[in-house]
């Protein structure tokens, strides 16, 4: 037996997985545990879980797996140095912590507080964007494909273009910092008012209420080349050691300011976060996503030329732009993608592992995601006992008879909490860890938004569709089992799927199939039935935290917000009145 523990750590998205004989049976985010959105510290507690769920102790791990290379691009990271020699100093302390981290036998005996002498791994560093590919392509069954990674950055990179064949993955083309689509992306989002580590998904939710206002600032902002792009220096602060970003004391990602004065100058003063939004605001939302999606379409045609296949494996924090992602398969002539559901840095952990079992030690063992249910679960028998600790009255069902009562509750206009199963992997819920709501009863999201989310009202909520029925509601047919895409609904279902109806009338829609989820599916059918609508709202399960991982977390949600029914494993709870 071969165990991979694969770990990203000291980087947003702290997260870790478990391969055992070439297949992943675990990969958990360390913010699910330790409750703390996008961690960025030690992943201890997931590696604990991990081992857990897989069964292994630390001393049978043969090898372990860091997403990160410290040693990776060191030439362009000199080049950056002479040219820009105050920054000398910060680099040499960053890469001084950095090497801190590559102890990792030490770092995890102390963390995991284990003995060192049980630890008698093989060490790997893989170079961030080769572990963001491997995540996508070794969790694909294809035997060749294109590869694309982009992001704010990573081992001094923003965008890798690749080809994948076999059990090997070749770089072909860099982009290196300070040039970035996720910068860019990111300092807009700064400047409307969204300067969380994270809040890029709330703007391109906004941009579509917008018009193409600022086309002349925003085509000034990026220059094409035949690598890539380049960005214009005059509309961002300096490059700095730090990427723009730190790690605080709580494990937190803190962003620095990334946009220069010329915003000020050319749009005026930034929106105060948590202050109203305005045109201008949406405004320059659209113009973000457009200039973002122009370039987005840039890097892919360009990559196509180098790979001309139809199949393209994606990740890195922009694959995760939803809006884009449906259009590429439009706008390039890519028509087929594979993006696995946790394609930011979370996702660094898996990638590191399957690119040491697939392309290193070459087990042989190749594996398809078949769905994202990485994660923990739990026993009736320990959910009774939560459910018995918080003296909440409940009633067990049979499986048919849950699905009868839980779809009764849906089509009647209530609210349900629904926890099953194993946890997503990803920032995703998708079907075992989400809220579950009638897609279009009247005021749906204005029900969810007062009662639970208290989110902004622009924000669109997903739509959840049988995998059969994709066409004939959706205008493109490529499906999306990870909601990754989003695709136009068709003209004679808006009005019927109103709550996930974006204004722009697109749904970022998750395809479900018996095969990846035999009970949501069961339970979206049962609805279809009753309704006569194949979908069902689809939200994470959780209030302003990070999604719910344990039962007493979803019965913790459960009684602050108005949800109207819990339905955690064979349990269905209802409030009174």
């Amino acid at each position: 037996m071969s165990v991979i523990l694969g770990i990203n750590t000291n980087h947003a998205g702290a997260s870790a997985a478990i391969i055992v004989d070439g297949i992943p049976v675990a990969a958990i985010a360390e913010e699910r545990l330790n409750r703390v959105k996008y961690f960025a510290g030690f992943p201890k507690l997931a590696i604990l879980k991990c081992l857990e769920i897989a069964g292994v102790g630390f001393s049978e791990i043969d090898h372990v797996a860091v997403g990160r290379d410290t040693s990776a691009n060191l030439h362009k990271k000199l080049e950056f140095a002479v040219r820009n020699p105050s920054k000398l100093l910060n680099l040499a302390k960053i890469r001084s912590k950095s090497k801190t981290f590559d102890n990792i036998k030490t770092l995890i005996a102390a963390e995991c507080e284990v003995d060192e002498a049980q630890l008698t791994f093989q060490m790997h560093n893989i170079e961030h964007h080769i572990a963001h590919t491997a995540s996508a392509y070794f969790a694909s069954e294809w035997e060749h494909s294109a590869g694309i990674t982009i992001d704010g950055s990573g081992d001094f990179v923003s965008c890798l273009m690749s080809e994948c064949e076999g059990d090997t993955i070749k770089p072909l083309q860099k982009v290196f910092v300070p040039h970035s689509l996720g910068t860019v992306y990111t300092a807009v989002c700064q400047f409307v008012g969204y300067g969380k580590y994270g809040d890029e998904g709330k703007v391109m939710g906004l941009a579509p209420l917008g018009e193409d206002t600022y086309s002349d600032f925003f085509e000034g902002m990026l220059i094409p080349t035949k690598k890539g792009f380049e960005l214009n220096p005059d509309y961002f602060l300096p490059f700095g050691a730090n990427q723009g970003m730190e790690i605080n004391e709580k494990g937190e990602m803190i962003v620095h300011r990334l946009y220069s004065d010329l915003f000020i100058e050319k749009l005026g003063a930034p929106r105060e976060p948590y202050s109203e939004i305005t045109k201008r605001d949406e405004d320059i939302s659209f113009g973000l996503q457009r200039i973002f999606e122009k370039y987005y379409m840039h890097v892919l045609n360009q990559l196509h030329e180098k790979v001309p296949t139809e199949r393209v494996s994606m990740a890195g924090g922009c694959a995760l732009n939803s809006v884009a992602n449906g259009k590429l398969l439009v706008e390039t002539p890519f028509r087929e993608t594979c993006i696995q559901p946790a394609a930011g840095d979370d996702g660094l952990s898996l990638g590191a592992a399957l690119y040491v079992s697939n392309a290193v030690l070459k087990e042989g063992k190749r594996w398809k995601m078949e769905n994202s249910y990485l994660g923990n679960e739990f026993s009736d028998e320990f959910i009774k006992s939560e459910l018995e600790r918080y003296k909440l009255s409940y009633k067990k069902l049979e499986r048919a008879e849950l699905i009868d009562a839980t779809t009764e509750e849906i089509k009647n206009g209530n609210v349900i909490g629904w926890f099953q199963g194993k946890m997503e992997w990803g920032p995703r819920a998708l079907g075992n860890r989400s809220i579950l709501a009638h897609p279009g009863f009247p005021n749906m999201k204005d029900i969810l938004n007062a009662r639970i989310k208290h989110r902004e009202e622009f924000r669109p909520f997903a739509p959840s569709v049988l995998v059969e029925r994709q066409s004939d509601i959706f205008e493109q047919d490529h499906p999306s089992p990870f909601m990754l895409h989003v695709y136009k609904i068709r003209p004679e279902w808006r009005d019927r799927l109103s709550a996930v109806n974006h204004v722009d009338d697109t749904g970022r829609l998750q395809t479900v199939s018996r095969e990846e989820n035999p009970l949501y599916y069961d339970l979206i059918m049962e609805f279809d039935k009753k309704t006569g609508i194949p979908v069902i709202l689809n939200t994470s399960f959780n209030e302003n935290e990070p999604i719910v991982c344990q039962p007493f977390e979803a019965i913790e949600c459960f009684l602050r917000t108005k949800m109207d029914v819990l339905v955690i494993g064979s349990f269905f709870c209802k409030k009174e009145g």
